[in-house]
């Protein structure tokens, strides 16, 4: 395993493969979690969906990091997702309704919410959130009623704020405060659902819709929180592994700084952590 950092850089850490790259971000997770319980009683967690987080979720939900993180108190949000259902395949969601929650009856999917056993699913229990602590952007609600991304954007900007008002999720510089925010990195350098030459940086609200990326698939439109959000969260957490992402972690880690053309730049922090695999991680300047 390899680690650097250099002057005003995210602390970049190389492990040999995805497997080794999830445990780390689990235990990395993990500790982020305990740590805003333990100082405010509460933690708030911005979450990511495709491949990155699957194998980070399977260490959450089970022994030891299943027994040692306080789930009752951590709020689970979504950094973006997809127009679609939640059981979607493309939905964000899927993934933590799956393998760290079990599709269980903490999810809201099957059960009475007192027991972590998917009764619809036949799963075992993962991660015990309680349903009021996952916030799944509405996209379901949106869809069943008719309404588009817009609807939903808005209805998820405004439990953010309830949840600011309430005294619960912190604010800075106008925008919400996440103990810890996890992402991956897309195949044009997108991050969230942030594209390139994204008019997202301009917005006032927290959560914005964004139409169907036609350069990238899935051609699929999207609810995105602001990429703000990034500077002001106290951990910011990125996973990447595959060859595939080879040629573009080189350019986002590169010598050349525009986060227009690579928005994945604005998690580009000191006191953030990159972890790569070995195969990612291959085209990266020394």
């Amino acid at each position: 395993m390899i680690h650097a950092r250099g002057p005003g850089e995210p602390e970049l850490i190389v492990a040999a493969d995805p497997a080794a790259a999830a445990e780390l971000a689990a235990r990395r997770i993990a500790d982020a979690l305990e740590r805003a319980t333990a100082r405010r009683g509460r933690a708030d967690w911005a979450t990511t969906g495709g491949s990155t987080p699957i194998g980070i979720y399977r260490h959450l939900a089970v022994a030891p990091l299943r027994d040692a993180v306080p789930w009752r108190s951590v709020q689970l949000w979504w950094g973006d997702d997809r127009f679609v259902g939640r059981d979607h395949p493309l939905s964000n969601v899927i993934a933590a309704d799956q393998v760290l929650l079990g599709a269980a009856a903490f999810s809201g999917q099957s059960g009475a919410g007192d027991s972590g056993v998917g009764v619809a699913a036949g799963l075992e229990p993962g991660a015990p959130l309680p349903v009021a602590n996952v916030h799944a952007i509405p996209m379901a609600e949106a869809i069943g009623d008719g309404y588009g991304p817009a609807w939903a954007a808005a209805r998820y900007d405004g439990e953010l704020r309830a949840a600011a008002a309430s005294g619960g999720l912190g604010v800075r510089d106008g925008l919400p405060v996440f103990d810890v925010v996890l992402l991956g990195v897309g195949g044009d350098g997108h991050v969230l659902s942030v594209f390139p030459d994204s008019t997202a940086w301009e917005a006032e609200a927290w959560a914005l819709d964004v139409p169907p990326p036609t350069h990238i698939g899935p051609h699929v439109a999207r609810v995105t929180l602001h990429p703000g959000i990034l500077a002001v969260a106290l951990e910011v957490l990125v996973v990447a592994h595959g060859a595939t992402k080879a040629a573009v972690l080189a350019d986002v880690l590169g010598p050349t700084r525009d986060v227009r053309r690579w928005p994945a730049q604005a998690a580009r922090l000191a006191g953030a952590t990159w972890i790569l695999d070995a195969a990612a991680a291959a085209g990266l300047h020394r």
